[in-house]
């Protein structure tokens, strides 16, 4: 599994984004524009030097990605996410 890196930036193909947020990969574009797929960059420090962690989010699901320099997938996690508790209505009323 690759990422294509060119200068400096990260191109991740939305078949592979659509298979860790399981969603179609068709739809990954528009969802991207409307920002209900949102995105972060991250770039490894000391031990990590010479990596990148590329996160994904969408609704609950937050999948990830470390690769390195050329690109390469070292490894990917996805995690579902809990909602925060409703509020009850004497907190809504306060809030």
């Amino acid at each position: 599994m690759q990422v294509a890196v060119s200068e400096g930036e990260f191109v991740v193909d939305a078949a592979l984004v659509g298979e860790l947020l399981e969603i179609a990969p068709q739809d990954v574009p528009a969802l991207m524009r409307e920002r209900r797929i949102t995105s972060v960059c991250e770039r490894g420090v000391d031990a990590d030097e010479g990596t990148f962690r590329l996160s994904f989010f969408y609704g609950k699901r937050r999948a990830r990605l470390s690769i390195d320099n050329s690109g390469r997938v070292i490894r990917r996690s996805i995690v579902n996410v809990p909602e925060p508790p409703a509020k009850s209505q004497a907190e809504t009323a306060t809030s």
